[in-house]
């Protein structure tokens, strides 16, 4: 699996981290796991620099879907995603759906200014 991730529950800390292709199928793993693990209001860093995506539009839109479906059920804690200028671009809907929630979310370029800023962040 091409996304890697650890839970913090001591520090209520998510942090995650791709590298080549991501599937749908592995996108919704890390979701289940979020929620299965009850990490939902964790602060999350996740590191996507390395990521190869697969998914098709419409994956993409069901991977959202399920996004704002977690942010129905749980309150979900603050999020800084790492990411190239490119990436961005391309996943412009999977970034507004989680956008929604009622959270800081802030997408950085560098690996140490996002965890510089997620550690300004309270734990929910």
């Amino acid at each position: 699996m091409p996304l890697y991730w650890t839970i913090d529950s001591k520090n209520r800390l998510f942090t995650g981290v791709s590298e080549g292709e991501v599937t749908f199928h592995d996108a919704i793993s890390l979701l289940e796991a979020l929620a299965g693990a009850k990490a939902l209001s964790y602060r999350k860093l996740f590191d996507g620099r390395a990521v190869q995506p697969t998914m098709t539009g419409d994956e993409v839109l069901a991977v959202c879907a399920r996004i704002r479906a977690c942010h129905d059920h749980a309150s979900v804690g603050a999020l800084a995603i790492v990411g190239t200028h490119e990436q961005t671009v391309r996943f412009a809907r999977l970034l507004g759906a989680l956008a929604t929630a009622d959270r800081p979310m802030k997408i950085f370029t560098s690996l140490r200014q996002a965890r510089s800023w997620l550690d300004q962040q309270a734990p929910a």
